[in-house]
This record gives structure tokens, sequence and C-alpha cells, in this order.
């Protein structure tokens, strides 16, 4: 008996080798720009992902993904500079101090800008830069460290969360204008969020308080990066003067 046609086979997406088919899989578009640029973006967005791998819904950043592209940034002489754009939640503390320790002692230029929100751990990521902007309707949270997982109630335990705790303290104040007086209040307040202690600072409040340099959006935070890249050029041997 004759076996009716079942018609096309579907193509699995995964094996698509058209590069035009998977950009518009991958980025949403059929094209992507072409030319080289002396600018490194680097997008941290979701929620970081340190030693814990999390579940496979939740949108992460992967710190060991990032490390890598920081040393070949800095390595590599076609890039002049670093531009880091952050909209994450947050996460495990460990991974996003050594993401901003690895940012802050990049020897390029580098601007950090938080559009949509820089919570929790991505405070010290967003002013481990030269110069840090904030969109205007973006929002920074600031709270105490929570411990997930088995907690042992001995004085050891608090004694090992107080010190985790002053490392983050400490680098914001020290990479930031903000005083430690002024970020353990903020992280300290109570009222404000309905489920945690901490605050929520807007884009205005952030550079007030000194935590973040400036309100900005994309333009500003590449200008600025251009600025710095054209000083670094006068102040390297055979650089050009304007």
């Amino acid at each position: 008996m004759e076996q009716p046609d079942p018609g096309p086979v579907p193509m699995d997406p995964s094996k698509v080798t058209n590069p035009i088919v998977q950009t518009i899989q991958q980025l949403g578009q059929t094209s992507t720009p072409a030319a080289e640029s002396n600018l490194f973006c680097m997008t941290i967005i979701g929620q970081v992902e340190g030693h814990m791998v999390l579940p496979p819904q939740n949108k992460t950043t992967k710190y060991e993904h990032l490390i890598p592209q920081l040393v070949a940034a800095e390595q590599n002489p076609k890039v002049e500079g670093i531009l880091i754009v952050l909209n994450t939640v947050g996460g495990d503390v460990e991974a996003g101090l050594a993401i901003a320790e690895m940012i802050s002692s990049l020897t390029k230029p580098k601007i950090t800008l938080v559009l949509g929100g820089g919570h929790s751990i991505g405070v010290p990521i967003a002013v481990a830069g030269d110069k840090s902007f904030i969109a205007e309707t973006a929002t920074m949270t600031i709270h105490p460290i929570r411990l997930n997982g088995l907690v042992i109630g001995v004085p050891q335990t608090f004694e090992y969360l107080d010190k985790m705790q002053e490392r983050v303290v400490r680098f914001v104040t020290s990479h930031s204008n903000i005083s430690e007086t002024r970020f353990k209040e903020l992280m300290f307040k109570t009222g404000e969020l309905t489920r945690d202690i901490g605050t929520t600072v807007i884009g205005s409040d952030a550079v007030r308080d000194g935590l973040i340099d400036a309100v900005g959006g994309i333009g500003h935070a590449i200008a600025e990066l251009n600025r710095r890249i054209d000083e670094r050029r006068q102040g390297q041997p055979g650089g050009t003067l304007q």
C-alpha cells in the first residue's frame, strides 16, 4: 500500500546554518553592525550567576563568561575603551565583586551605564568604572547581604556575613563619592521596601548622594568614553595633539 506523502520535514532551528536566519533568531534583526569599533561593550543583565547554576528560566550573566572577555579587551590593542551596560537585579556577592574588581583594574578607559536597574551586587559593578552614568528612570536597590541555604547559628556565621558586607561597603565608598555613613544609612533603612530592609534610589537621587557620577544615557556615556580615549591617545608617545 502506498504511504501518503508527509510533506516537507520541519528543520531543527538549532541546525540552521544560514547566518541571516541565525542573526534573526539570536538578535531579532536581519543584520549586525559590520564596521569594527574601538569600543568594547559588555552587558550585565538579569541575575549575576556565581558558583551555583541558576534555573534555566532565569536570565543570567555568568561571571566565568565576563572575566575572559575583560582580559581579552584589556589585551586587544584595537580596543581603546570599554562600556559596561547594566540592567541587573544582583546575584552572587563574590561573583559580583570579582567582576567589579576586574573592571576597576582595567588600564583602558571604562564607563558604566545603569539602564533599568543596577540592584544589590550590581551597585559595586556600577561604580567600578572611571565614570558612572544612570538613566533618569533607572533604579538601584541598596540592602544588606543575605545568606541562602544552610545557616549555622554560631557567631562565626555572623562574623563572616559582617566581613563580606564590609567588603561591599569598602569597595563602593572607595570607588564613588558617597560616604560610608550615608551608604550604610541607605542600606539599613526600614519602612521603604515592603519585604526587605534597605533603600531604592532613582536616577537623580543616586547622583545627589554621590553614588553615581551623572544622569545620562548611551549618548552621554559614549561621548565621555571617547573623550577619555582622546586624552589617553594624547598622553601616549606619538599621540596626536589637538
